[in-house]
């Protein structure tokens, strides 16, 4: 059966202050993405889409077009700020992306098989993508989609706050909503989000969304008909974006879905801020020398 595994890898990286997409972090000059796709093959994963800007094309086929021959078929898909949109819906001085859940819609034309989606600066672990294709080989239908939950306490940056999506769950493990929690730090011990200038507690065993979900390829009717209505309330606003979350909130809502919450016992980080990357690289290098991972891990490329 074949699976994809979609990257989303055009955002801005505003904070990080530079393309930490093809950033080599690994001892070899691995990306983060080269882990998540060496992990997602070894899952059963057999299709890789990168969802990058037209400019980051070179880079990203110098990167993976010879690495992943013969491995999984790749396609590259353009997000760009024309993609769905009318003409009469597009903001002249518009330049940030329209967000996660544009970037899905982009792909509709190549992806028509169950998908996962991750992030491109986000190293998720092992256990996640074993998870993830399970669902999506197995439970994975047009009623049925899901997200990989990772606990609060594993997500958190030591230079500065973050923001999660912090997930309400049914008595099954369905997501009956994500909160969007900004301003994320430790605060005496204890995990905090600031809103409306309070400062309010979090359990730190909360599953927060780390941008990992399983999709049918159903989902790309919904996210076309959502995609025109947010265009129609809100293409005005230039720092406007369409969320993954807003596809999953009405998939539960309108069409009556379910979602799964699959809890992972994997290790996540990633690179918010520019003071990560030593501790991204110091995690990935514990790895290697517990043998999670070859110290060259396209080797045989």
């Amino acid at each position: 059966m074949d699976i994809s595994l979609v990257i989303l890898a055009a955002g801005m990286a505003s904070r990080y202050g530079a393309m930490k997409q093809t950033e080599g972090f690994g001892p070899s000059g691995e990306t983060i993405m080269d882990y998540s796709i060496h992990d997602a093959l070894q899952a059963g994963f057999n299709k890789v889409v990168f969802i990058i800007r037209r400019d980051f094309a070179d880079a990203f086929r110098k990167n993976y077009d010879e690495k992943l021959q013969g491995l999984a078929k790749v396609e590259y898909v353009y997000q760009e700020l024309s993609s769905h949109v009318p003409e009469d819906k597009m903001p002249a001085e518009r330049i940030k992306p329209w967000g996660t859940g544009h970037a899905i819609l982009c792909a509709a034309d190549v992806v028509k098989e169950p998908f996962a989606v991750i992030n491109a600066d986000d190293f998720y672990g092992k256990d996640a993508f074993v998870k993830a294709a399970a669902f999506l080989k197995g439970e994975c239908d047009a009623a049925t989609y899901a997200i990989i939950g990772y606990p609060l306490s594993g997500t958190l940056s030591d230079f500065g706050s973050v923001s999660r999506g912090v997930c309400e769950l049914d008595d099954e493990n369905m997501l009956l909503s994500i909160r969007e929690r900004t301003k994320i730090n430790r605060n005496d011990g204890s995990i905090c989000f600031e809103e409306d200038g309070a400062i309010h507690p979090l359990p730190p065993d909360a599953n927060v969304s780390m941008n990992f979900w399983c999709f049918h390829p159903s989902v790309f009717g919904i996210a076309a008909r959502l995609f025109s209505e947010f265009l129609e309330t809100s293409s005005f606003d230039i720092k406007s974006e369409f969320f993954i979350p807003i596809l999953a909130d009405a998939f539960i809502q309108k069409e009556k879905g379910r979602i799964k919450v699959i809890p992972t016992s994997a290790r996540w980080f990633g690179v918010t801020y520019k003071e990560d990357a030593p501790s991204v690289k110091k995690s990935l290098h514990e790895l290697i020398k517990q043998k999670a991972y070859p110290e060259q891990l396209w080797a045989n490329r």
